[in-house]
């Protein structure tokens, strides 16, 4: 596993291009994100998600969630709605995650074959950075087997997974606590499907 150290305050470029042209080779990558460490690979490549979810022992029917570099990004890999485009206007970049019909391109394993995508843009310099060196948007599970505790940490990643990963972006601790909160922007009106980081009250304090 190579251990590369990167600034919050200033991203490494080279270091980050380097985590970037792992992803290409479909290999996996850990990085920081507003809320914890996640996995990244190209959500285009079905060898590579195979091989996360291996890692992971993530199960067939479990989605695969994105993150981008910026709204733009995030577009090319689901279909923004006037409602998606909305909640994205008000929470991004942050812990808001949106269920979008998703792009063709995408591996099925990622959408668990329901054709509706789960991306967002996360309010961390790194993790934006790095969908941005990899030209497209990135997986984002969070860096442990499934079922286990996801690590805030680089060192509980290299703990739990430093055998099975290949890089291993560290830009220090992450904020920790709640996942990102997923709401279905699929129809007419949002729908919860997981409670997180961004209260339900407030999305729909927002709407109305």
């Amino acid at each position: 596993m190579r251990h590369l150290q990167v600034s919050c305050d200033s991203p490494d470029g080279a270091a980050l291009r380097e985590a970037a042209a792992a992803i290409g080779r479909g290999e996996i990558v850990a990085f920081p994100t507003d809320t914890l460490y996640g996995l990244a690979v190209d959500p285009r490549n079905a060898a590579a998600v195979g091989r996360l979810c291996a890692v992971k022992g993530r199960r067939f029917d479990q989605p695969v969630p994105l993150v981008a570099a910026d709204e733009a990004q995030a577009a090319t890999v689901g279909e923004f709605t006037w409602l998606a485009r909305r909640l994205a206007s008000r929470f991004w970049p942050g812990p808001l995650t949106l269920l979008l019909p998703a792009n063709p391109a995408l591996c099925p394993r990622v959408h668990a074959s329901t054709g509706r995508v789960a991306v967002r843009v996360p309010a961390h310099p790194v993790a934006c950075a790095l969908a941005r060196a990899a030209g497209y948007a990135v997986t984002s599970t969070s860096a442990n087997v499934s079922g286990g505790v996801a690590p805030s940490t680089a060192a509980e990643v290299a703990a739990t997974l430093g055998e099975w990963i290949e890089v291993l972006v560290d830009a220090g601790d992450t904020a920790g606590g709640l996942p990102s909160t997923v709401v279905d922007v699929t129809g007419s009106t949002p729908t919860l499907v997981r409670a997180g980081a961004v209260p339900w009250e407030r999305v729909l304090e927002f709407l109305s």
